[in-house]
């Protein structure tokens, strides 16, 4: 059953990752710097912050932020609670980049909706949300040895940018 989930987990990532670098285009975006962006639209947050939300690593947030930074569509501030940890916030051209994805978002929204139905669709939030914490609570796995340490740090080599997060 495991193996089965996580199967459907992987293919259900690699359609979303396809559909989000489609629905970033009109904002001028890839899909890892709009995840990264939409992460501090609410408010701003370190890079940390923003891995620990987001489920990715803090090396992945860190350049793609930069990135975001280097292009004028976020900027770094200082961060009242820790001196070294600046908080990412997004400038008005990061907004406005966004703003442009708003209306492929809301449509694909609205026909998954209509494939799923409006309880199938929350339903479905539910059980991934659930699944995200009960997986959190039992994922304590033992430390990797060397020989998958380094089968890792080939698989992490021969990702696509985006997929080294998620």
């Amino acid at each position: 059953m495991l193996s089965r989930t996580a199967l459907g987990v992987f293919r259900l990532n690699g359609q979303f990752l396809g559909v989000s670098e489609q629905l970033a285009k009109p904002g001028g975006l890839t899909a890892a710097r709009w995840q990264v962006l939409g992460a501090v639209l609410r408010e701003p947050l370190p890079v940390a912050g923003i891995a620990r939300v987001m489920g990715i690593t803090r090396q992945s947030v860190q350049r793609i932020a930069d990135l975001l930074v280097a292009t004028g569509l976020a900027e770094y501030a200082p961060n009242p609670a820790h001196r070294r940890a600046k908080l990412l916030r997004p400038t008005e051209a990061g907004l406005a980049a966004v703003r442009k994805i708003g209306p492929g978002h809301a449509d694909l929204a609205a026909r998954l909706g209509g494939e799923l139905g409006a309880e199938g669709f929350a339903e479905t939030v539910r059980v991934l949300e659930r699944l995200s914490k009960a997986l959190d609570a039992v994922a304590e796995l033992p430390e990797p040895t060397q020989a998958s340490e380094t089968t890792e740090q080939q698989d992490r080599d021969h990702r696509p940018e985006f997929a080294s997060g998620p």
